[in-house]
């Protein structure tokens, strides 16, 4: 027996309701696996708040209500980037709309797919002054959001609802961005057409980009190996579905490799070809690898931005370089390239495998484990916590598996160098699900996220969120500093009315940091980084949630994290550092020409 369709199931539950156009688009939803819609209620956006909860009660998305819109557009994002699904964010018209505007354009130049919808006023009102009127006549949030998205459009007539939000959905999936849509809230209300049966049974496969692979172009990558007598791998953000390939084809050619800031978290630290991190904060042995002559690069899924290509390095950017890329934008940056592979990384990587196989390669033997990337521990200057330590404690004690987000700024920075999660970090093959009721793994996940070139501060706070919710009660720590803490702190109550265990480290030096260091690293004017001496830990507590001030190293040492990360709900630690420790962020500074 076949069974009912989600139109039929709406009118049954509400005996002769007619769907709406709402209904129509939350459908949509439902059938690609959607299980969240983050947002802030409003009443531009009620018709669609009122089909959530319809869909809810069929176990469809549930509505989780952020403090603010721009932590529904970063929770979205950090619950995509874990789950692999559809991030979705809602907010009414006007200052609802425009609030989500640095969450959506945040996901869309990092390449997560997500679906931003907001309200507007109802059409007949257009240019009459209605409140909060964010159309063509009043603040245009179409035209603002044209910017930040690739797919962008106002919802005029019931009759576009279906084409609409399929296209939208295409393009977040297929191009990885970000998509719009705006609708007036008498559309919203408007009757699905009487014929609609519900979306198309195939949407999910209609949804999946092609994985189309340049033959020509992967017989020439594989000829470069083959003749390479130093060949080095450089693996990017955009590598995350064929890590676990590429790591074969490494292993096999026993060549060393790197990462990008943001690609550090796919791959295990204590691998014994890894030469570590490229880029802002990586390490001196990465940049050495590069510069000592390879006689081929391999990039994988690098942006070469300018926090991945380490300010355009010229060790990286010569005619050494092999660019392999599902993304045209990144391509464009490698003019001087070898030789540029358009498409899926994961496609490519299997081609090449096939080929090395077939010529009965014999895999290497591992190369003896390299020493420690990082500097000595450097002796502590001010009184409190040196972040190193911090670092080293959190990569030490925390269980493997913990999921670490870095909010922009010396939080990053840090955590780039410093987090080195040993041998204990397993990182499972891509078919490889953890034990857990309902949780299936996301080959493109990484145990820790940054991010490289739209980077906002606070990003972390709610990000940590999202990936909390898809992780399934598995922890997550949440690595962040006092400057976005006061920007967006409030949204660890999130966290604490869904019970997520979710561990916010605040790093509190009274300072916005890297400014304060940048400043004196250019010998510039020191002015605007001074923030107040809070408590934070204290003012967690009157939000109800744990919070504990770390004041020391020895009080550092004393604290049971595994018992913190067991715990149901947010904990806070107000971790007073060291403000005099210098953090890698040079590498920025020399991009801008402040320092040589």
């Amino acid at each position: 027996m076949d069974r009912p369709t989600p139109a039929a199931l709406m009118r049954a539950e509400d005996n002769v309701r007619q769907p709406d156009i709402t209904d129509l688009i939350v459908a949509h939803l439902e059938q690609i696996g959607v299980e969240y819609v983050f947002g802030v209620p409003g009443g531009a956006i009620e018709p669609l708040y009122n089909a959530l909860a319809r869909s809810a009660r069929r176990n469809g998305p549930r509505i989780i209500t952020t403090r603010h819109e721009s932590g529904a557009a970063f929770m979205a994002e950090g619950y995509a980037r874990e789950s692999g699904r559809l991030g979705v964010c809602i907010a009414t018209s006007g200052p609802g709309a425009t609030n989500l505007i640095t969450g959506v354009a945040c996901a869309h130049d990092n390449g997560i797919p997500l679906l931003a919808i907001t309200g507007q006023p109802k059409l007949t009102a257009f240019g009459r002054r209605a409140l909060q009127e964010s159309g063509c006549t009043g603040v245009n949030t179409l035209g603002m959001f044209r910017h930040c998205t690739g797919y962008n459009t106002l919802l005029s007539h019931p009759e576009q609802a279906e084409p609409k939000i399929v296209s939208a959905l295409a393009y977040a999936f297929q191009n990885r961005g970000a998509a719009h849509l705006t609708i007036p809230v008498d559309i919203q209300r408007t009757p699905a057409p009487v014929e609609w049966q519900g979306p198309a049974k195939g949407l999910r496969r209609m949804l999946k980009a092609p994985a189309l692979v340049d033959e020509d172009a992967v017989l020439s990558v594989f000829e470069a190996l083959d003749t390479a007598q130093r060949p080095v791998f450089l693996l990017g953000s955009g590598s995350g579905g064929a890590v676990d390939l590429f790591l074969q084809l490494i292993e096999r050619h026993g060549a060393p490799f790197v990462t990008t800031p943001d690609a550090k978290g796919f791959v295990n630290p204590a691998h014994p070809l890894y030469h570590g991190v490229f880029g802002f904060a990586g390490h001196r042995q990465a940049r050495e690898l590069l510069a000592a002559d390879p006689d081929l690069i391999v990039a994988v899924g690098v942006s070469l931005g300018e926090w991945t290509s380490a300010g355009w390095s010229e060790v990286l950017l010569n005619d050494r370089l092999i660019h392999i890329d599902g993304r045209t934008e990144h391509l464009q940056r490698s003019s001087m390239a070898r030789l540029q592979v358009s498409g899926n990384p994961a496609s490519v990587a299997r081609r090449l495998l096939a080929m090395d196989t077939a010529q009965a390669r014999t895999p290497l033997p591992a190369a003896p484990v390299m020493s420690s990337r990082l500097p000595a521990t450097p002796a502590q200057i001010a009184p409190g916590v040196r972040p190193q330590v911090l670092m080293e404690v959190l990569s030490e004690r925390c269980p493997p598996t913990v999921n670490f987000v870095a909010d922009p700024g010396n939080s990053t920075a840090w955590a780039i160098h410093h987090l080195e999660l040993n041998c204990r970090r397993h990182r499972p093959a891509s078919t490889e699900a953890p034990a857990g009721a309902h949780y299936q793994r996301n080959p493109t996940a990484s145990w820790l996220r940054v991010l490289m070139d739209f980077a906002p501060m606070a990003w972390a706070i709610s990000c940590s969120i999202g990936v909390a919710l898809a992780r399934r009660g598995r922890p997550v720590v949440c690595l962040t500093g006092d400057g976005s803490y006061l920007m967006s702190g409030q949204e660890i109550t999130v966290a604490q009315t869904e019970r997520l265990p979710v561990l916010f480290v605040v790093l509190n030096d009274a300072s916005l940091g890297m400014v304060k260091h940048g400043q004196r690293l250019a010998k510039a004017e020191p002015i605007g980084f001074h923030l107040p001496t809070i408590d934070f830990a204290a003012q967690a507590r009157a939000l109800g949630i744990d919070g504990i001030a770390v004041t020391s190293e020895a009080e550092l040492a004393a604290l049971d994290l595994v018992s913190l990360l067991s715990h149901n709900g947010p904990t806070l630690l107000d971790v007073r550092i060291d403000a005099e420790q210098e953090p890698p962020i040079r590498m920025r500074l020399e991009a801008l020409g402040t320092v040589q």
